[in-house]
């Protein structure tokens, strides 16, 4: 039994049919992507970047006068967070805000309780694996604010 096979010829319907098929899959994944984007937009970090930037090399100064250098460790379940600077080792900085998240969602924020151990400050924190960030305020015994964005990684 042999089949016969006919050719059927390329119409404009079948041109139609392709092009709307084609444009309707990719106008559908770029509606999807803009969707999770502005959803999962962590929001923004200043009201006025042009007023935060009339300050920004001065506090930045002071900063880098203060000579502090931060170590900060991550685990699931702990953050530490160590200054120190060149002259007199340990610092003990008055903790104003401190937020640990993720860099792109606002979901998983959390605002850690930090105690002094002696040597650094220590909070119980449930952070799972992948990237953090912790973004902190401190000001020093002379008043200076320090501000820093972090990034982490706890790797399991």
């Amino acid at each position: 039994m042999n089949a016969v096979q006919t050719e059927r010829p390329l119409t404009g319907w079948h041109v139609l049919a392709m092009f709307v098929g084609g444009f309707s899959i990719i106008i559908t994944v770029n509606l999807a992507l803009a969707v999770n984007a502005v959803r999962t937009f962590p929001g923004k970090e200043t009201e006025s970047s042009y007023v935060a930037s009339q300050n920004f090399d001065t506090d930045r100064a002071a900063q880098e006068a203060l000579g502090w250098t931060v170590q900060t460790d991550l685990t699931e379940t702990a953050l530490r967070l160590a200054v120190q600077d060149a002259g007199a080792g340990v610092v003990m900085p008055e903790i104003i805000t401190a937020t640990l998240g993720r860099a792109t969602t606002v979901a998983d924020d959390m605002t850690p309780a930090f105690d002094w151990d002696g040597k650094a400050w220590v909070a119980p924190v449930t952070a799972g694996p992948g990237n953090w960030n912790l973004r902190i305020e401190m000001r020093a015994g002379d008043g200076t604010l320090f501000r820093r964005r972090i990034p982490l990684r706890v790797v399991r």
